[in-house]
């Protein structure tokens, strides 16, 4: 499963999958171990950002006039995921969700890749805290600009291959975990396994 990867990223206005938009993307795909193709884009946003997204991301109003409209952005970045890619990505419940809505709200369909998150995986091997800047420094991996797409992306193919050097990570293929006293993500796959976890500290 991991000759094939699609490791992806979202920057969003707001946390919520059903009513906030993406307003930058990035994606870079693999295929045994050679990175065959790259994608970033801003996107386009009818609204103003919070300024907490701003402070958070760097992205400004400014920055989105000129992106990408929503619909093409996600046909680009389905053609670069592929259909039998593995997707990848740093706390996948949050990204695969705004994946599903967007592709449903733009054509109806639904995606049935199979995918990984590498927050889960660190929740399990090591303690408090997962965030991607945290696993980076345990693991030495260097990440400038955290919150942005592409960076964050390859921050996460570099943890994904460290965390795979040091133990094999195909169990968890397929696997979501989430915070007990938080509750239960809104959504996931329907083909998920999903499990809670408590804080390791």
């Amino acid at each position: 499963m991991l000759n094939d990867l699609c490791v992806f990223d979202f920057e969003t206005s707001g946390l919520d999958p059903a009513k906030e938009r993406v307003i930058e993307m990035a994606a870079i795909r693999v295929i045994n171990g050679i990175q065959v193709s790259e994608f970033r884009t801003f996107v386009k946003y009818d609204g103003k950002l919070a300024p907490k997204i701003t402070e958070l991301t760097g992205i400004t109003d400014e920055h989105l006039v000129g992106g990408m409209e929503e619909k093409q952005a996600f046909m680009n970045l389905r053609r670069v995921m592929g259909p039998q890619s593995l997707l990848v990505a740093h706390n996948a419940t949050f990204d695969l969700a705004f994946l599903h809505y967007a592709m449903f709200r733009i054509q109806e369909i639904n995606f049935a890749n199979k995918f990984l998150d590498t927050l889960s995986i660190a929740r399990d091997r090591t303690p408090f805290p997962h965030k991607l800047e945290n696993m980076c420094d345990k693991y030495e991996i260097k990440l400038e600009g955290a919150h942005r797409a592409l960076n964050d992306v390859e921050a996460t193919l570099a943890l994904l291959q460290a965390m795979h050097a040091e133990k094999p990570v195909d169990e968890w293929i397929n696997k979501l975990t989430y915070v007990e006293k938080y509750g239960k993500p809104v959504w996931v796959p329907a083909h998920a396994e999903l499990s809670p976890v408590v804080w390791k500290k």
